[in-house]
């Protein structure tokens, strides 16, 4: 191997920068970088197209740590190759504000791709971003230029192997042959409680195999042996698995291949003893000038790269101007003046009815959206009838299929949003939004636009039961920070929300739409303020105020009448997005649900528990605070007394 010298003092010098950043922080998990430095080394030195100066360089290769735990790895790795990480930086890991926090934060530090920590995630991002990058290589190349050809890295270890989002992600993978994604698995047979005997035995490899992925194997520390099995990864058709057997810890005297070294310091002495047994000097933190610069050639190198392929650009837009003008679309994801359809009063229609023609218009007008179903298509109504379907080694459509694997489908999607050039969208039923709440929390975390459409809102999903009726499950995506959760009354609600979810590029949005029909109301529709009137917009005199979302407004609205024609002045105020209306002003919440109003009435087919910020403890509400029942739709919906004479009645005798 060329350089190999240099390069074996690098790996060794990220093993000591490692352990003494968490040492510093007196918390964090040094056994991975240490065990993984010669296999970065290698990729950051000879594999990877990168350029440090420019992070954001669009058809650099991407590096993911999804075993986040061991950040020190790609904060030691982001100094020493000249990314905006310095020395102080790393000797303040850990801490309050630093920029090298206790698992990657994508935005947060320079260089860093995704937000990774809870294991998988990061690979399932991965293959969101490989396959973004086979979508848009296939849109913009040319056989004259070829502006995207970039590749994905992975690495993980044993814990992301035992994920189930893992498999998840790997299946889909396989199946569509993303062979521009290399995945390194870092085997060192150590988690936190012990050896993996205790609970993982299996031939991971063989699984992959399975999965249609080119497996590779070799020694983790074998430095010409990992850079073999990267030069073989060129050429498949598939995506590439290398196992990489390592040893944990690699480089400390007493405590590598131990779960001692997994994740806690190692002490002071024995970083001593580390850094004489690796041959570096005692002083702590110190870096080899030869070290710096050898990675100032590997920087040099990437910033080359970068202006080559620059130039290729400027040859590429001067000869495909159409082409040019289409990539500045969706690159700086500007929406256009959308034409949408309109619904006519009275219109009995379902909202994931109504979705799906705001979607079909949205896909004619919209270059960038990219979406589907995790195999619920024909149910979630959620396929753009303009495009076709992205489908093994097919990538020129905007329709995705990603099968039965609701997390994976989330944690890809979060990939596509990070890449660039896509805004993905993915359905399924809101009961299901469960098995996703991970990749959603980090969509939230991250702040990408993702859009996710959830149908069957409600128990109006009859006759599959308690199973499939969600009950707590807009509450529960209420309760993530930066979700922006909307649940649309009818069709007129549903077209607003779309423009809602579509201006929101600061957070992921939620749809919340029903499958039973709803009918279109005359109201103003302005979802972009959260919550509005819709009758009885005076406050005075007001006896009541009716507060719901989604199909019980209309229920809200016809006991209104019921009381009004009892000589109650009533108020019915359709809230389809909490967020958004705690958003507002001060004077346009108070003009909406006056302070001096107290006699609040809420309706909600879910739990009753979000409504009390609205309505206050001398409030009521009409919710369902235990699991649905097997029956038709409006069966059930009488069982929980959501009917308008029921509601009509008990709202009476709340006022009584």
């Amino acid at each position: 191997m060329e350089n190999f010298e240099i390069k074996q003092k690098l790996a060794n010098t990220i093993r000591a920068l490692s352990a003494e950043g968490v040492q510093a922080a007196n918390s964090g998990h040094p056994g991975l970088p240490m065990g993984c430095a010669d296999i970065a080394s290698v990729l950051w030195s000879d594999v990877m197209n990168h350029n440090p100066a420019d992070s954001n360089w669009f058809n650099r290769d991407r590096f993911i740590l999804s075993a986040g735990h061991g950040s020190m790895l790609v904060y030691s790795l982001l100094h020493l190759y000249g990314y905006k990480v310095t020395l102080d930086d790393l000797k303040d890991f850990r801490q309050l504000h630093s920029i090298t926090p206790g698992h990657p934060e994508y935005g947060h530090t320079d260089g860093v791709e995704t937000t990774t920590g809870p294991l998988g995630q990061g690979f399932s991002n991965g293959v969101g971003m490989a396959l973004a990058s086979k979508m848009l290589a296939e849109k913009f190349n040319t056989p004259e230029h070829a502006i995207i050809n970039n590749r994905i890295f992975v690495l993980c270890g044993d814990g992301c192997m035992m994920e189930g989002i893992t498999s998840e992600a790997a299946s889909t993978a396989g199946h569509l042959g993303l062979n521009n994604l290399v995945v390194i698995y870092d085997s060192n047979s150590i988690t936190i409680e012990g050896s993996t005997d205790i609970a993982f035995t299996e031939d991971v490899g063989k699984r992959f195999e399975a999965y249609n992925w080119n497996v590779l194997r070799c020694d983790g520390h074998d430095m010409d042996a990992v850079s073999d099995a990267f030069a073989s990864t060129s050429g498949s058709d598939k995506p590439t698995l290398i196992v990489a057997t390592t040893t944990i810890g690699k480089g400390s005297p007493n405590k590598s291949g131990t779960h001692k070294i997994h994740g806690a310091p190692i002490g002071d002495e024995e970083i001593a003893a580390t850094r004489e047994a690796l041959g570096l000097s005692s002083e702590a933190f110190h870096i080899d000038d030869a070290v710096f610069a050898f990675t100032k050639t590997i920087a040099d190198k990437g910033a080359a790269a970068q202006a080559d392929w620059t130039a290729k650009f400027e040859n590429w837009s001067s000869a495909n101007p159409d082409l040019k003008k289409a990539w500045d679309v969706d690159m700086n994801q500007e929406l256009p003046e959308l034409a949408l359809p309109a619904f006519e009063v009275g219109a009995s229609i379902a909202s994931r009815k109504s979705s799906s023609e705001v979607l079909a218009a949205l896909g004619e007008q919209i270059p960038f959206l990219y979406g589907g179903s995790a195999d619920l298509d024909c149910s979630n109504l959620s396929r753009m009838p303009s495009e076709g379907d992205v489908n093994t080694a097919e990538f020129s459509a905007r329709n995705l299929h990603f099968g039965v694997r609701e997390h994976a489908m989330g944690a890809i999607c979060n990939g596509l949003a990070i890449y660039g050039g896509i805004r993905p969208y993915c359905a399924t039923f809101l009961v299901f939004s469960d098995y996703m709440r991970g990749a959603i929390r980090l969509a939230a975390i991250m702040k990408l636009p993702v859009i996710y459409i959830f149908t069957h809102d409600s128990i109006f999903v009859g006759e599959d039961g308690p199973t499939h009726q969600p009950i707590e499950h807009k509450l529960a995506l209420e309760a993530i920070p930066g979700l922006s959760v909307i649940r649309p009354a009818d069709a007129t609600e549903v077209t607003e929300a779309w423009k809602v979810a579509l201006a929101n590029t600061d957070g992921p949005t939620a749809l919340l739409l029903t499958r039973q029909n709803l009918e279109t109301l005359e109201t103003p529709a302005n979802v972009d303020k959260g919550a509005y009137i819709i009758s009885k917009e005076s406050s005075e005199e007001i006896d009541l105020i009716f507060i719901a979302s989604g199909s019980e407004v209309k229920i809200a609205m016809d006991a209104a009448d019921v009381l009004e024609a009892q000589g109650k002045s009533v108020r019915v105020v359709s809230m389809p997005s909490t967020d958004i209306f705690d958003a507002q002003s001060a004077d346009y919440k108070e003009s909406v649900l006056p302070n001096a109003i107290r006699k609040r009435f809420a309706l909600d087919f879910g739990r009753s528990t979000g409504w009390y910020k609205y309505i206050g403890l001398d409030g009521d509400v009409l919710a369902i605070d235990e699991f649905g029942i097997c029956g038709p739709g409006d069966e059930v919906r009488d069982h929980f007394g959501f009917t308008t004479a029921n509601v009509a009645e008990k709202a009476a005798a709340y006022l009584a």
